[in-house]
């Protein structure tokens, strides 16, 4: 496969709309310099007409690509009928896809929300309520055990428990109620948990962290130590849930059913916001009418789509991609330890890549691979995130490691 022809410098156009761009966004993101304009696939085109291999999908939501035709199809039939009526009437489409995402996962009922933040934030207060109504707790004793290098979004109630100092400074004061253990660490997990714990708050793969897998058996040991202390299990698998690493859930890898989901990204299909908690009606129901809500949430658009990402899912394909491509990923980056990158932590189609610091930043790998054709993130100073669209093409893969061997090398 022959590289997009891309010149060396931001074209004119592409550099103007970032300027406009800069005079009137609020400058929470430091994006590549690149400005897409269409995508198709595994493929976007800048408004220069240059086109690149997109090795992000927008943080998974793109798991199944730009503009996939069955999703997009399912969203035209929607809008022509209903869009949005609020929670305040039923509509026609929220039944299906609640009942169809709660066999998905096993479970019995579905709370849908918008965006992954509000999924988390929804997760909390379920499993407050939960702690005080079926458990017991002392009322506002209530606490959650969290990981250290977790990324669960970006509410204040959420930054609050993050360890991460940018996302933090300035926006306190924080939420009490947050207990943090070393993630991978089971028996720090254990020692966390107390007579006021409600829930222990995992994410399975930690992505934001750079794709940080945990030994084999944390999460088999997380859901034993959780049921054999009455707390809940709530996995966080807003990024990799969905097939994303060769299982539905990344708790699939081990076997282990959580208690509680929470969903979002992959499962808006690209074409809109769509979050949602799974539980089975001995935790979700313990959330009455009036406590808990969102305009858009379970609106029948979102419903509509969400409902073909389900059925998308249900048939396996996706997965099974997941798995045999990122075989082939692993195999290829493996080959790169030593020539420009330092470590490789792999689950399904998903990849924290660390780069030698005698090579240069993960932000600077990132900008020499925009100038040649593929994108890619940084995070963490000296890793990159490699996350393609599950129909990624395994030519197109090698192509891109071929570009990443290139830059390395230079």
């Amino acid at each position: 496969m022959s590289a997009p022809v891309l010149d060396s410098q931001i074209g004119g156009q592409t550099a103007g709309i970032i300027a406009h761009e800069a005079a009137h966004l609020a400058h929470n993101y430091h994006p590549l310099p690149v400005v897409i304009t269409r995508g198709e696939g595994s493929w976007v085109t800048d408004v220069e007409g240059k086109r690149y291999l997109d090795l992000l999908s927008a943080y998974s939501a793109l798991n199944f690509g730009h503009g996939h035709p069955a999703i997009l199809a399912a969203a035209r039939e929607q809008l022509d009928r209903l869009t949005l009526t609020s929670r305040a009437y039923h509509n026609d489409r929220l039944g299906a896809f609640a009942a169809a995402l709660a066999e998905l996962a096993g479970k019995d009922m579905v709370l849908p929300m918008n965006t992954g933040a509000e999924a988390v934030e929804t997760g909390i207060k379920v499993a407050r309520a939960w702690g005080y109504r079926v458990k017991g707790i002392a009322p506002d004793a209530a606490t959650i055990v969290v990981a250290h290098g977790n990324f669960h979004g970006r509410t204040t109630t959420i930054v609050g428990f993050s360890d991460d100092d940018q996302a933090r400074e300035g926006f306190g004061p924080f939420a009490p109620g947050f207990v943090h253990v070393p993630f991978g660490d089971a028996a720090a997990l254990a020692g966390a948990i107390d007579e006021n714990t409600a829930a222990v708050l995992i994410e399975p793969v930690q992505g934001e962290a750079g794709v940080i897998v945990p030994p084999e058996g944390y999460l088999r040991a997380v859901r034993e130590i959780t049921r054999e202390r009455g707390v809940l299990m709530i996995a966080d698998e807003i990024q990799s849930g969905l097939g994303r690493v060769g299982t539905t859930f990344a708790c699939d890898r081990e076997e282990v059913v959580p208690d509680m989901y929470l969903l979002g990204k992959a499962l808006g299909g690209g074409i809109l916001p769509l979050s949602a908690v799974v539980a089975d009606a001995d935790v979700l129901g313990v959330i009455r009418p009036g406590e808990h809500g969102s305009t858009f949430g379970g609106n029948p658009l979102a419903a509509a789509v969400g409902l073909q990402v389900v059925e998308m899912l249900a048939s396996g394909e996706f997965q099974a991609r997941a798995a045999a491509l990122g075989e082939h990923l692993e195999a290829r980056l493996q080959d790169l330890i030593g020539h420009g990158v330092t470590g490789v932590r792999v689950a399904g189609l998903w990849a924290g890549v660390d780069i030698d610091p005698s090579r240069g930043t993960g932000r600077e790998v990132a900008e020499r691979l925009l100038a040649r054709g593929v994108l890619v993130k940084d995070t963490h100073g000296q890793t990159i995130c490699i996350a393609p669209p599950l129909v990624v093409r395994a030519t197109e893969l090698d192509w891109a490691l071929e570009q990443l061997r290139v830059v390395l090398a230079g």
